[in-house]
Formats: structure tokens, sequence, C-alpha cells
């Protein structure tokens, strides 16, 4: 017995001794392994890289910029059968263990062991928490101190964080496969669904690729993907978070993929490049590609559509007007495989005398073909809806062609007609009377489809179908340009394209591109001296003007467009006509300073060079700086910032910039009642200029289209206004304008300055495009008047002396007057001979420069 007793406590003591030795080297485990861990508190506030999505204003997606293209859930909102899914393929235990599963884990060693030896891939036991640990804060390296520090990580973490945090941090982190960060991105990218549209097989499947989803890839090793999709599915069973009757249902769904459709993008590249710029500009590039922004941009798709195509037309109408410089790139004709050539003149001759049947001959063989040296090519930058083709033969009345991707068609001599040889100056080569003259078998052209021609005018035109097939030669335009539509009220840019392609040439002429604006800038002129006490009645000289600019230099001559001189004439008739005399005259009496302050307090130019030249737009601006100028005049002079930019919100849905700063206290009622009136906004936008002044200068605007060089825009029958504008040797062409409640701006020009050629003018080559983009924007909208302020009285008047109407008069118009000012006789003229000008001059020549704006 005492022998007995004394075993025992011999055992005991050795079981204590062993237990001590075992505590000790599991402490000694953790101190060793748990020196120098990552700082695991991070997790607190990671947040994961989320793709920024910018949007139009009609909701649709404009752009997306990520480095990982990650769609964040929030745990609250992911849906309990993913959840279950995930936890019965990867940690069924997640809710009961404190970071490891040493249940788990006793099953993997022992199944280890058995399998040793045997070739199989060894069984892991890491939970949801330590694939968090490992994920977030370590490597993947294959070591037992990696296992270690994982295992000793994964018990803090779950110390410090809550089990839907963990769960959260991973669902959303994980990657599965097809550039899948996170669930939600999976079940886009793998079912096109978002994750509460999931049938249970395709959850089974998500948390099936959890395991390695190179090894389960639904296409390439579908068998594979089948077998573990389908162990899920019974996992899910066991654990009772489905029916067998529904297990028995899944398991015979098939597995089937649905790539994510192709989410609708508005195609506005310059607009979303220059929303690019402004986020990075605000945040940095980090948080704009990895911040999860939520812009609402401006954009009104519709108008966007118009913007683009108007002034592409516009760009290659021009281009048309001024020739063909010749085919994309040449082909070699004889490296043609297999291809037949006509009989040489000699070979007709032996042909002849021997009696021998004429042959062709054939190229030599394994040259390519022009239609496999044409399917090589890529094609350039611009061509969108065009195709690239190349010419095998040329007939009289037709060109052959072989059409990239398509194949063989033709191109009428009608559709060539406008390709004369381009010249120097923008001169134009003889009338083209066949292909041949435009043509060469082997020149790679760019070609449209077309359909139909019109023959006739009028009640005669008539209209016939081409054969099918049939393409219409075309030519990249060398000239560039840029459209602006902005709200005049909010200054919120509507649309914008600024250049015939963003993939040409990603330079932005509407914010980027810094131009004389011409005649464009009269009207800040005008405005100044109606601020100034004049009126749209006044006479104004026109009448040659000299300056003498100082010792050495030549005299100052500005000029009309047309060099004549008309005398006395009323400010409205001088930026009808845009005459530069008169404006010259004008700006010199209200003062260069004044005009320079008022280019500046609308927008234009900063610091604009007190010198009367400037006041005929040889300072420079942007399109959108000038348009937002005329956006204040129509909108009774209020000062309005453009923006791209309406709102944004970061990751969490908080609003972190608005472009509306007014506030309103009330706006936050669900409805309004008789006792809950509708709340006042208040109007915080500056006074720039007397609202008078801004509708006199607005009525003779209008002017301008009814009457003066922007008349052809009169055909789109609504109430408009603008103001042409062109530069010295016509190489900047503008026209800016608007209708009560949309301003519109364009510019044309060479991105390398030079003149658009003779005859070329604001009135020819921006004006069409103003007019087609409002003729479509205005569509089907019932025309609206340009809104009168208070104070104003129009009073009918002669349009040649300014004065009231009589009876008799017959170019009678309406003119607007501020309170005290209607003439009652003849005012005394601006200009007529007190106004410093030299007389006739003194047989200098006159300088060059700026008198040639108009």
């Amino acid at each position: 017995m005492r022998r007995l007793l004394k075993t025992v406590l011999v055992l005991l003591g050795l079981t204590v001794l062993g237990g001590g030795l075992a505590a000790g080297a599991v402490l000694y485990a953790f101190w060793h392994f748990g020196r120098d861990l990552p700082d695991f508190q991070q997790l607190a506030v990671y947040e994961p890289p989320v793709m920024t999505r910018i949007h139009a204003g009609d909701g649709r997606l404009l752009a997306e910029y990520a480095t990982e293209k990650r769609v964040f859930v929030p745990i609250r909102a992911m849906p309990r059968q993913v959840i279950n899914a995930v936890l019965s393929a990867e940690d069924k235990n997640f809710y009961t263990h404190q970071g490891v599963d040493f249940l788990s884990l006793v099953r993997a060693v022992l199944t280890n062991v058995k399998n040793y030896g045997s070739g199989r891939r060894p069984v892991g036991a890491s939970t949801l928490t330590q694939q968090v640990a490992k994920n977030f804060l370590l490597t993947n390296e294959v070591s037992i101190e990696r296992k270690a520090k994982e295992a000793i990580l994964a018990f803090r973490i779950e110390r410090a964080f809550t089990k839907e945090r963990i769960l959260e941090l991973y669902l959303n982190e994980v990657y599965l496969g097809a550039g899948s960060y996170g669930v939600a991105a999976a079940a886009l990218n793998y079912f096109n669904k978002s994750l509460d549209e999931l049938t249970i097989a395709e959850a089974a499947y998500l948390a099936a690729l959890l395991k390695a989803p190179a090894n389960y890839h639904p296409v390439h090793k579908k068998a594979a993907a089948l077998e573990r999709r389908n162990w899920v599915i019974g996992r899910l069973a066991e654990d009772g978070h489905i029916t067998p009757e529904q297990a028995a249902l899944a398991l015979q769904e098939p597995l089937e993929v649905h790539n994510r459709a192709d989410a609708e993008f508005v195609n506005a590249d310059y607009f979303a490049e220059e929303v690019r710029r402004d986020l990075a500009q605000r945040y940095g590039e980090t948080q704009l590609y990895t911040g999860g922004l939520n812009v609402h941009a401006t954009l009104e798709p519709r108008l966007q559509v118009i913007a683009k195509r108007v002034l592409r037309n516009g760009l290659v109408s021009y281009d048309r007007r001024h020739g063909w410089r010749g085919p994309i790139t040449h082909l070699t004709a004889d490296a043609v495989a297999t291809t037949t050539v006509a009989p040489t003149v000699i070979d007709a001759v032996i042909n002849a005398v021997t009696g021998a049947a004429a042959e062709p001959t054939v190229a030599p063989s394994g040259a390519p073909s022009l239609t496999q040296q044409l399917e090589r090519l890529a094609p350039p930058a611009g061509m969108e809806t065009w195709r690239l083709a190349v010419v095998t033969g040329l007939e009289k009345e037709q060109a052959q062609v072989t059409v990239q991707g398509v194949g063989p068609g033709l191109i009428p001599l009608r559709e060539m007609k406008w390709a004369r040889q381009w010249a120097k100056e923008e001169k134009l080569g003889p009338a083209v009377q066949a292909p041949a003259e435009v043509l060469k078998v082997g020149d790679v052209v760019a070609v449209e489809t077309v359909a139909e021609y019109t023959t006739g005018s009028g009640k005669e035109a008539k209209t016939s179908a081409y054969p099918q097939n049939t393409y219409a030669l075309r030519q990249i335009p060398a000239i560039q340009g840029g459209i602006v539509a902005l709200d005049p009220h909010t200054g919120r840019v509507l649309a914008m394209s600024g250049g015939f392609s963003f993939q040409q040439s990603q330079f932005n002429r509407v914010t980027q591109a810094k131009r004389q604006p011409g005649s464009a800038f009269k009207p800040f002129v005008y405005l100044a001296a109606l601020d100034s006490g004049f009126t749209p009645s006044t006479l104004i000289l026109d009448a040659p003007f000299v300056i003498d600019q100082g010792p050495g230099l030549p005299k100052w001559r500005p000029a009309n467009y047309t060099n004549e001189f008309y005398g006395p004439s009323t400010m409205r008739l001088g930026i009808e006509k845009s005459r530069n005399l008169m404006t010259v005259r004008l700006a010199e009496n209200v003062g260069m300073e004044r005009i320079s302050e008022y280019a500046e307090r609308f927008g234009i130019i900063k610091g604009l060079p007190e010198q009367l030249s400037m006041a005929l737009g040889a300072g420079e601006t942007t399109l959108l700086d000038l348009t937002s100028a005329y956006a204040m005049l129509v909108n009774g002079g209020k000062e309005i910032k453009p923006t791209f930019i309406d709102r944004i919100q970061d990751r969490n849905g908080h609003t972190v910039y608005r472009h509306d700063q007014r506030p309103c206290a009330g706006c936050a009622a669900v409805a309004w009642t008789d006792d809950l009136m509708v709340p006042e906004i208040p109007d915080l936008r500056q006074q720039l200029t007397d609202p008078a002044s801004a509708y006199q200068m607005v009525s003779m605007l209008e002017g301008v289209v009814q009457r003066g060089t922007g008349a052809s825009i009169r055909v789109v029958g609504k109430p408009l206004a603008g103001k042409t504008g062109t530069t010295n040797d016509s190489q900047d062409a503008w026209f800016i304008g608007f209708s009560p409640d949309l301003a519109v701006g364009v510019f044309i020009g060479f991105d390398e300055p030079r003149s658009l050629g003779d005859k070329e003018q604001g009135a020819s080559v921006a004006a069409p495009v103003f007019r087609d983009f409002m003729k479509d924007a205005l569509e089907n909208q019932p025309p609206v008047p340009f809104r009168i302020p208070p104070g104003i009285h129009l009073v009918r008047i002669n349009a040649a002396t300014g004065l009231p109407a009589v009876a008799g008069d017959k170019d009678v118009i309406l003119e607007a007057f501020k309170p005290g000012t209607v003439p009652t006789a003849q005012s005394r003229v601006l200009g007529g001979g007190q106004d410093g000008e030299a007389g006739n001059g003194d047989g200098e020549s006159p300088a060059t420069g700026t008198g040639g704006l108009y």
C-alpha cells in the first residue's frame, strides 16, 4: 500500500512538473514570437482601397478610378446567406472560438499525420481571425514562426474587436479571383448580381473560392469547382443553415457564370478627365484611387451627346472645305500575294506576234496582300465610327476598296468630290473630276458607311439609295476646337468637348487653351460704357482712328473687317456689326483702366494690359472663362463660378463637398403643407453689374443674332443672343452666346496658330456649331424670352438714328433704356472731332497687330 502511494505521488509530481514545463514552454513561445509583432490596432481604422465612381447628372456612370476594383459592403448590409456559406466553408466555430480553433487544429494535425507521405497537400485549420491577421499584418510565408505569430495576433484581435468587425474586414478584403476583391465584387464579376440576389448555390460557390480561387475556376476547372461548391452546400445543410430540401435543389443547380454586364458609361472623356484633375487637386492621387469617393457630376448626358456630335461635324465641315491632305499611309501594290497583274505593253506585242492568248501575270508568292497588310494596321486615334480601307482599284466613277474587318466596298466619285488638293494658306486645288485625281491603289484612307444621297435642292430634292457596302471618303481634321454649355444661374457645366477626339489629343481646348477672343470680348467694353451712362442709342463715329505709339514706333491704325467707314452709328449697331473703330473710340472714352477691371471682375482675364488694342480682344483667355462671363450677362449680372461637380460623398455616404452653398434650414422637411411653407433659399451671388446694364447688353447681343454677324443662327427660331469673334489673320474663331437658361461657347482654331483661310471667321466656322447645338438642345422646348429687370423701358426707336420712332420710319426696333435716358433729340456724336484722332494720318504705314480683329 505504501509502495502504491509512493508511486502515485511520483507520477503526480512528474505530471505537475511536465505541466509546468509545458506551460513554461507555451509562455516562452508567446514571449518569443510575440515580440515585434505588427500593431493590430490599425485594423480599428483600416479602410480597404475602394474605387472612386463619378456619376453623370442622370445617375449613369461617367468614370471609375481604382487600384483595386472593390465594392465595400458594411457587415450590417451583408446577407446572412453569404455569411453562413463562408463560415460553413472556412470557420464553422467562428462565433465560439477565441481566435484559434483548437479542436479543428487537433483534427488537422491528425489528418496530416495520417496523410504523411501520400503526396496530399496538408490541410489547414486557420480561423477567419487568423486569416485576417495573415492578410492584413503578416506575409504568406509558410513557416512555424509565421503560424505562431498568426495565432498570437488572432488572440489579440479577438480581444480588441467584435466578431462583426472581423467578419467585415475579411469579407471585403479577401481576393476571389477574376479581379474580385471582396465578396460583393465577386458576386458582380461571376454572376452579375448583387449579394442579396445570390442563390444558395451561388453563395456556396463564392465560399468555395476562398480556399484557392485559381483551383476552382468556373470554366477551366469546372469539375473541381462543382465538387468544392457541392461540399460547401453539404456543410451548410450539416450546420443547419439550410434544409435538406434546399440543399438538394442547390446541388442540382448548374454552375453558370454570367459575366458582369458592361455598365452603361456616359461617353464624355474630356469632362471626366476635368473631374479627375479636380479631385486629384482636392484630395490627392491616393485618395482619388483608393478613397471610395462618390462624385455627382454636373454633366447632362443628352446635351453632351449633342455637344460632341456638333463639334465633330463642325470640325469635319471646315476641314472638307479646305481640301484633301492625302492618305493615312500607302501600302506597296507589288506586295500582293497571288494577285493578278495586267499584261505589260511588251507582253501584248509578244502575244500578238506569237498568237498566244494574253494571260495575266502573278505577283511574287509569299508577300502579304493589300488586305493582309491592311488587317495588321492599327486605326489612328480619332476614327471612332469610321474604318480603315485600302484602295484596290480605280474606275471612272468610283474607287474599289477593301474595308478593314468588313471586306470589299466602293467609294462613289460623288463622295470624294470634296477632296480637292490642299495647299498652303488653306488654298484649294482644281475640282475633282475622277477618283484617280484623289487616290492611288494602295492608299489607306478613312471611310464611313453611307446609305443614300440627295440630288437637287428644295422642292426638287430627291433622295436615292446607294448599293450595299458603299462608303464615303473621310479625313481626320487638322483643325481643333472646343464647346462648352453651362447653366448661367449656377455655373454648372452641363456639357463639354475639348477636341475632335480624346484618344487623339487629351489637351482640352475648353479649359487649357488660352487664345485671343477677338471681337467676342467687345461686349464687356460696351457693358463698361453702359454702366458709365451710355445707352444703346448713343452715337459713335465710325471713321479712321490713329494713335501715335511713341518715338520710333509706327502709328496704330485699327480697321473694320470690311476696311470701310460708316460714319455716326449707334452703339447697338457697333456691336451687331462688330465695328472695330467704334469699339476703340468707346474704349478710349470709357478708359482702359475701367475695361481692364471689368475683364478681371467677370473672370475673363486677370491683369489685362491697359492698351486700346486689348479692347479688340488681344488678351488671352480660355473658352470656359469667356463663356462663364457671358453667362453672367444673361443671369442679370450675378457672379457664378463654373463647376463640374455638384457634390462629393465619402465612402460612408457623408457629403464632404457641395457646390451649392446656400443655406436652407427647412429643406429637411419630408413634405410641405399649408402650415409649413416651402422655404425660401437666399441668393448669395455677388452683383457684378447693374441688372439694367446687363439686360441692355443682352438685348444688343440678341440683335447680333437677329441682324448682325450671327444672323445664320436665327433659323433656330428661339430667343438667342451672342457674339462672333475672330482674331488677326483669322487664326481663332469664336461664338459665345446664350438662351435665357443656357450659355454656350464654341472655339475653333489650330493648336499651333495659323490662318484658318481667306473669308473664314467666327460667323462661318464657330457660329454654325453653336447654331446646331442650340437647335437640338432646345428642340421641343417653348420659346422663352429674355427676362427684363425692373426699371427697364422698352421704346420704339429708329435703328439708324437712335431717336424715338416717328410716323414713316421704316427701320424701327424696340430699344431698352434705363429711367431718364430715353433720347429726346440728336445727341453729340462720340468721336466727332473731339477724341484726339490724328485725322487722315501723315503718310506713315499703319502698324501691324490687332487692327484686324473683328
